[in-house]
C-alpha cells in the first residue's frame, strides 16, 4: 500500500472475544439473550448466518458483544475494539482518519480512496457499507456487534474475504414506553451526551428516536501556536418507525451524522537528509519520533505536531463529513416461499478536509480533499425449511455506487529544500508545484446466493453454499501537474542567465495562477470492465453432545477487480483483476459445568492469491523512462493460525476472560518493483497489519453494596504484537511496536434507573505510534495512538 499523497509527491519531484469487553457475555440487550439463565454465561443470539441462532451453534469463528458491553467500554466508534478481538485489527490510515482500515487474519486493504475496495465487510443493520470513508461507525444505541472471521462471501458477497463486522442497532419495541439518557465528561474536555426514547404509537406501531453528541479537544499540541490538534465534534440523529401486523413486520429507519472535526494530524517522522526533514528547534520544530535512522519509531511522553496554516492562511483546521442513510426492512413469515426478507437502503456521504502533510512549522506540502459518494442496495431473501432434514437461505442482492473525488496537492519545495546550517535558515528550493487528481467511479453488482444445511444424522450436519456475482466498474481519472506562475517566470529568468531572477512563487490550493509543468495532464479514457465470480462454502459440523460442537469447512471468497484512481501515468489506470482466497477452518465450541465455562478454539489455513498490491513500476527507457504507480495482482501468500477464547464464571457475579491468537501470514511469492527499477524478492516476509501474537485478559465483578446499590468493576489487558502497517517492505521505521493497553471502569447502580461511574481507557497512559508510512529519502508520515482518556458518567433509564 502507498501513502495517498506520496506517489503524487514522487511524481512531482520525479464467540465472546475478549477481555477488553468481559461483560459482553452477561450484558447483551434483552433481544439478544436466551430467556433462561443458569447463573452462568448468558447466551447471546446472533444473526451471523442471516437468521437468529445461538452463538455456540454457529459453525464459524465469531465474536459477539452485547450493547451494554459496548457502553461499558465507553466506545466512541468501532476503532475502540482494536486489540479486543483476537486476530482483528481496526484502525485508520496515517493522514486520513475518516477512512477505516479493517484487517482480519492478515487480510485487509490499507488505502484511503474508495477505488481499492475492501476485504472486510462492514454491515450496518443488514446493509453492507461500500465506502471505507465513514465505515468506522459511531457506536450509539447498539444492540450488538458480531465479528465474523474468515471468508463470508456466500451470504455477504464480494469483498468479505477477511470477514465481516456486523453492527446491529436497537430497534423500536412495540410494547415498551421508555428511554435513557447518558452523560459523560472527561479529560481533554471530552463530553458525550445522548438520549433515546422508545414509544408505542398504537396497535402494532412504535417509534424509536435518538441523538448522540460527542466532542473533545485534541491531544496533540501544535508547536506553531500552542493550540490543540485533532479535535472531535460529531452529532448523530437517528430515528426508526416499526409496524407489525400478523406475520408482517416492517421498519423504516434514517440517520444523519454530522462531523466537524479538526484536520488530520501528520507527525513528521523524517530523518536528516530526507526531502521533508526540518531540524529540531527550527521555528519550534519538535524531535522526530523516528530518529535516529535505523530505529523503530517511538512515541514521546508529550505529543507534538505542527500545522502552519498554509500560505496566507489558506489551510484551515477542519475536516467536515456529512453522512445520510435510510433503509426499509420488511419481513413476511410463514409463506409458501418461506420466511421472506427485503432490505432496501440508500446512503450518501460528503467529506471535505485540509491536511498539512509535512507536520512542520513551515509550508512544505499540503492537500485539499473532497469526496461525494452514494450507494443504493436491495436484498431479497427467503429462509426455507426442507422437510425435517434441512434448511436453505436463498436470495438475490443488487448494489449500485458512485463517487466523485478530488485531491489538490501543493508542494513548496520542488527542486529540494535544504537547511543552511551556517545561516541557521531554511531555504525553499523551487517552490510552487501543484497537482490535482480527479476520480469519477461507477460500480454495480448483482448476485444470487444459496446457503443450505442438511442433517445427515441426528448429530452430523452438512453445510453447502454458493454465490454467483456479476460486477462492473467504470473509472474516469486524471492527474494534472502545474507550477505557480511566479515560479515559472523565475525558472525562465534563471534559465536565461538572469543575475537576480527574483523570488519563486507559491502554488495556490485551488490551482489558480499556475501554468502546466512537466508532463502536464495525464488523462486516459474512461475504463470500463466487468467480472463474473463464483464463491462457495462446504463444511460439516458434529454435535458431540448438547454442549460441544466440532466443525470444519472450506470457503472460497474473492475481492472484486477494479481501476486505480490515483494515477501517475496513463497506464496506471488498469484494470487490475480480482483476488481469490481459499480458507480451511476447523474448530470446537464447548461449554462445561452448567455453562459456567466456555472454551472455543479455531484453527485455519488460507491460500491467498492474485493479491492486489500497490506497485511502483517503470515504462520506457533512457530519457523516456517514466514512473507509474498502480495496483497489480502481484503476489501470493499463505496464512495460518488459531484463536483460543476462554470465559469462566467461577462464582455468581464474576466473569473471567482470556484469549490468545496466533497468526503466521507471509508472502509465498512476491517480486516487488523498487523505484530504482530493481526487483526485491519479498517471499517469506510478513503481510501488513498482521501481528504474530495477540492476547487479552479481563475480569468483571458485580456485587451488592447494601440497600438498593449494586457495584460493577471491570478491568482488561490487551496485547497486540509487533507489525507492519502502511509499508509493504519491512524496515525499522515501518515497524509498529508491540502494544500493551489496560482499560478499567467502576459503576454504581442506584435502584433500577440510575448508574454513576468512572472509567479510563489506556489507564497506564502508555504512549505508542499508531502508524508510519515509510518513504525512504522523502518522509516518514506518522501519527500517534490515543493517550489515557478518563471520565465520569451518569446514566438514567425510565
Amino acid at each position: 500500500m502507498r501513502n495517498p499523497h506520496a506517489h503524487l509527491l514522487l511524481a512531482g519531484l520525479s464467540a465472546i472475544a475478549v477481555a477488553a469487553v468481559p461483560a459482553a457475555a452477561q450484558t447483551a440487550a434483552p433481544q439478544a439473550e436466551d430467556a433462561v439463565s443458569t447463573g452462568g454465561i448468558t447466551e447471546i443470539i446472533v444473526t451471523a448466518q442471516k437468521k437468529a441462532e445461538k452463538l455456540q451453534d454457529v459453525p464459524i469463528s465469531i465474536a459477539a458483544l452485547g450493547g451494554d458491553a459496548v457502553e461499558a467500554m465507553n466506545a466512541v466508534n468501532l476503532q475502540a475494539l482494536q486489540g479486543a478481538v483476537p486476530n482483528v485489527e481496526i484502525g485508520t490510515f496515517s493522514n486520513t482518519p475518516n477512512n477505516a482500515v479493517f484487517t482480519i487474519r492478515g487480510i485487509g486493504v490499507i488505502e484511503p480512496d474508495p477505488y481499492a475496495g475492501n476485504t472486510v465487510g462492514i454491515v450496518n443493520d443488514g446493509v453492507p457499507q461500500f465506502f471505507s470513508m465513514g465505515a468506522l461507525l459511531d457506536l450509539f444505541d447498539v444492540e450488538r456487534i458480531e465479528i465474523l472471521r474468515g471468508p463470508q462471501g456466500t451470504l455477504f458477497g464480494a469483498n468479505t474475504t477477511g470477514g465481516v463486522v456486523n453492527v446491529v442497532n436497537r430497534q423500536p419495541e412495540l410494547d415498551k414506553l421508555g428511554g435513557k439518557v447518558n452523560l459523560s465528561y472527561g479529560n481533554y474536555d471530552h463530553l458525550t451526551a445522548s438520549g433515546v426514547i422508545n414509544a408505542p404509537l398504537g396497535e402494532g406501531l412504535a417509534v424509536r428516536l435518538g441523538v448522540n453528541h460527542d466532542r473533545r479537544d485534541g491531544y496533540v499540541t501544535n508547536v506553531v501556536d500552542g493550540s490543540d490538534m485533532g479535535r472531535r465534534n460529531v452529532t448523530i440523529f437517528r430515528g426508526a418507525l416499526r409496524y407489525e401486523s400478523g406475520n408482517f413486520d416492517a421498519t423504516i429507519s434514517g440517520e444523519y451524522a454530522r462531523a466537524r472535526n479538526g484536520s488530520p494530524i501528520v507527525v513528521a517522522g523524517n530523518l536528516p537528509g530526507e526531502a521533508e526533514f526540518v531540524p529540531e528547534g527550527f521555528l519550534g520544530m519538535y524531535r522526530s519520533p523516528c530518529a535516529p535512522a535505523g530505529s523503530v519509531c517511538k512515541a514521546p511522553d508529550t505529543y507534538f505536531s505542527a500545522q502552519d496554516g498554509g500560505i496566507n492562511g489558506d489551510l484551515p483546521d477542519l475536516s467536515n463529513m456529512d453522512t445520510y442513510r435510510g433503509s426499509l426492512t420488511m419481513s413476511l413469515s410463514e409463506t409458501a416461499l418461506g420466511d421472506l426478507t427485503s432490505i432496501t437502503a440508500y446512503k450518501h456521504l460528503k467529506l471535505f478536509e485540509f491536511t498539512d502533510q509535512d507536520g512542520a512549522p513551515i509550508p512544505l506540502i499540503d492537500t485539499k480533499r473532497g469526496t461525494k459518494g452514494w450507494q443504493f442496495s436491495q436484498e431479497l431473501r427467503s429462509d426455507i425449511d426442507i422437510g425435517d432434514v434441512g434448511n436453505a437461505t436463498l436470495g438475490a442482492f443488487y448494489l449500485k455506487t458512485h463517487y466523485d473525488h478530488y485531491q489538490n496537492l501543493r508542494i513548496n519545495f520542488a527542486g529540494g529544500a535544504f537547511y543552511n546550517t551556517a545561516a541557521q535558515t531554511y531555504v525553499l528550493g523551487l517552490p510552487g508545484l501543484y497537482q490535482q487528481n480527479l476520480q469519477d467511479q461507477d460500480n454495480h453488482s448483482i448476485s444470487a446466493f444459496a446457503q443450505t444445511y442438511f442433517d445427515l444424522t441426528d448429530k452430523l450436519r452438512l453445510q453447502a453454499g454458493v454465490r454467483y456475482t456479476h460486477e462492473e466498474t467504470s473509472m474516469l481519472a486524471s492527474t494534472e501537474t502545474r507550477l505557480a506562475t511566479a515560479t515559472a517566470n523565475w525558472l525562465a529568468a534563471l534559465g536565461a542567465g538572469a543575475a537576480n531572477p527574483g523570488t519563486p512563487g507559491f502554488a495556490d490550493l485551488d490551482g489558480t495562477n499556475t501554468v502546466p509543468f512537466g508532463g502536464g495532464l495525464v488523462a486516459p479514457p474512461r475504463g470500463t470492465k466487468s467480472w463474473d465470480n463464483v464463491g462457495w462454502k462446504l463444511g460439516l459440523d458434529y454435535k458431540v453432545n448438547d454442549d460441544v460442537m466440532l466443525y470444519g469447512y472450506w470457503a472460497r471468497g474473492f475481492k472484486s477487480g477494479g481501476y486505480t484512481g490515483r494515477i501517475g501515468i496513463a497506464d496506471d489506470l488498469g484494470p487490475y483483476g480480482p483476488e481469490k482466497v481459499d480458507t480451511f477452518e476447523a474448530g470446537i465450541k464447548s461449554e462445561f459445568l452448567d455453562r459456567h465455562v466456555r472454551l472455543n478454539v479455531s484453527g485455519f489455513y488460507t491460500n491467498y492469491r492474485d493479491m492486489q498490491l500497490a506497485q511502483i513500476y517503470f515504462k520506457g527507457s533512457g530519457a523516456n523512462l517514466v514512473q507509474g504507480n498502480t495496483i497489480l495482482n502481484a503476489a501470493k501468500s499463505t496464512i495460518k493460525g488459531f484463536e483460543t477464547e476462554l470465559t469462566v464464571v467461577p462464582v455468581e457475579g464474576m466473569t473471567l476472560n482470556a484469549s490468545v491468537a496466533y497468526l503466521d501470514a507471509k508472502y509465498k511469492t512476491f517480486d516487488f518493483l523498487l523505484p530504482s527499477g530493481a526487483t526485491l524478492d519479498l517471499s517469506g516476509q510478513r503481510l501488513q497489519n498482521a501481528p504474530k501474537w495477540a492476547s487479552s485478559l479481563g475480569t468483571t465483578y458485580e456485587f451488592a453494596m447494601g440497600g438498593d446499590l449494586r457495584g460493577r468493576f471491570s478491568a482488561t489487558y490487551n496485547y497486540t504484537g509487533e507489525k507492519l502497517l502502511t509499508s509493504i517492505i519491512d524496515t525499522p521505521r515501518a515497524t509498529i511496536r508491540a502494544q500493551h493497553i489496560v482499560n478499567a471502569n467502576f459503576d454504581v447502580k442506584v435502584g433500577e434507573r440510575y448508574t454513576v461511574g468512572v472509567w479510563a481507557t489506556n489507564l497506564l497512559d502508555s504512549r505508542y505510534i499508531n502508524s508510519v508510512f515509510d518513504s525512504p529519502g522523502t518522509l516518514g508520515l506518522t501519527n500517534y495512538a490515543q493517550p489515557r482518556l478518563w471520565g465520569v458518567s451518569l446514566k438514567a433509564e425510565y
